[in-house]
């Protein structure tokens, strides 16, 4: 079974597919794909921007296709940046910008103050364009006053992980190995959900 993933984002294709790898299906990138129209991802909600880009890219190429929308979530701001994450510094995916953004909104506020979340949705489409199902998860934790780790992107270097009872807990998403984090992430968690649909959803 051939699946696309709607996402231009190479960080978030490896993710999926590290993700999806024991499941029985072909993963596609929008790169095989010429001419294939850009989403405008207009509307309020993770879920709202999963679902348009799940159903037009899934309408523009005839096959099944996963879309992601991610970002997070800071208590302090009402919820920003929320659906603008990427782009909340002004420019797509300048994650420095971003994060020294944050940093720069939070700078006096204490720790109890700087709860967050990160939050997934992902939609799938079938081939004539149709919502087949959504799935959502989401990771709490608080924002820290620096970076910490090295490893992957957005704002994991400021995300503390901090819902008790794994061993994830207390360390930042950016410390993580990618198996640790996945098994803790907003993306993680709505990528299990898919994949255990998976066997009624797709033909």
């Amino acid at each position: 079974m051939e699946l696309l993933i709607a996402s231009h984002n190479a960080k978030k294709q490896v993710e999926l597919r590290a993700m999806l790898a024991s499941s029985d299906v072909t993963l596609l990138t929008p790169e095989v794909f010429v001419d294939l129209p850009e989403v405008v991802e207009d509307r309020d909600t993770f879920r709202g921007n999963a679902e348009k880009k799940a159903m037009e890219t899934a309408l523009a190429t005839s096959k099944w296709c996963l879309a992601d929308d991610s970002g997070l979530e800071v208590d302090a701001l009402g919820g920003t940046p929320g659906v603008h994450s990427a782009r909340f510094a002004g420019e797509h995916g300048d994650d420095a910008a971003n994060n020294a953004l944050l940093l720069e909104k939070l700078s006096n506020l204490p720790e109890a103050e700087r709860g967050a979340r990160f939050v997934c949705a992902l939609a799938l489409a079938a081939p004539d364009g149709s919502l087949a199902a959504t799935f959502e998860g989401s990771a709490r934790g608080r924002i820290l006053h620096a970076p910490r780790g090295s490893g992957d992107f957005g704002y994991d270097p400021l995300f503390l992980f901090t819902e008790e009872g794994f061993a994830a807990s207390g360390r930042g998403f950016a410390e993580l190995s990618a198996d640790e984090k996945s098994t803790v992430s907003h993306r993680g968690r709505a990528l299990r959900q898919f994949v255990a649909a998976l066997p009624t959803l797709l033909p």
